[in-house]
């Protein structure tokens, strides 16, 4: 396996400003991100979420929320599915692949949103909404780990294109949807 020299960055690198505040930095979220570990988690998230529903298991469902929102709030540092993924799985694969994070943290916000509203419905009594945005979760997980189709980075280069999305967030993924890979 190659390894990366120091002058490359690496995946789980945070490529920050100097100058930031102590928030800034505790809050970080890498840039570039490594796409075989974010497969690789995504993966994960399919396999946890699968289980969730086939064992009607509301509490898996809030176990898989707060890993993205550890993941949307602190990057790969925390989250154990991440940790794995960047530390374990993706190593296994060879060089990493680098893709801009921003679109990544994106799709990452929007696993937290339909998680944590699965979960929320789950614990009401919303059964059907619940299951039904936790398949949604395993379709968006499924697309990105096994045909590194990510439907949130979609999004957020649609956003961008729409000036919904400042273009300075993420100069390089101003033409995502553009780019051959």
């Amino acid at each position: 396996m190659t390894q990366f020299t120091s002058n490359h960055p690496v995946a789980t690198e945070f490529i920050q400003a100097p100058r930031q505040g102590v928030l800034k930095r505790v809050f970080a979220f890498p840039n570039p991100v490594n796409d075989h570990a974010a497969r690789f988690t995504a993966g994960i998230v399919v396999v946890l979420a699968l289980v969730s529903l086939l064992g009607q298991l509301p509490w898996l469902v809030g176990l898989i929320a707060g890993g993205f929102v550890l993941r949307l709030a602190f990057g790969p540092r925390i989250s154990p599915a991440a940790l794995l993924s960047v530390k374990v799985l993706a190593p296994l694969v060879g060089d990493p692949k680098l893709v801009p994070g921003p679109p990544k943290r994106f799709a990452q916000g929007i696993g937290a949103a339909l998680s944590i509203a699965a979960f929320v419905l789950l614990v009401t009594g919303g059964s059907l909404p619940g299951w039904t945005l936790m398949v949604l979760l395993v379709v968006a997980a499924s697309l990105e780990a096994f045909i590194g189709l990510c439907l949130g980075c979609a999004i957020f280069a649609f956003l961008m294109r729409r000036g919904v999305i400042p273009a300075g967030i993420c100069e390089e993924c101003a033409n995502i949807g553009l780019r051959k890979s």
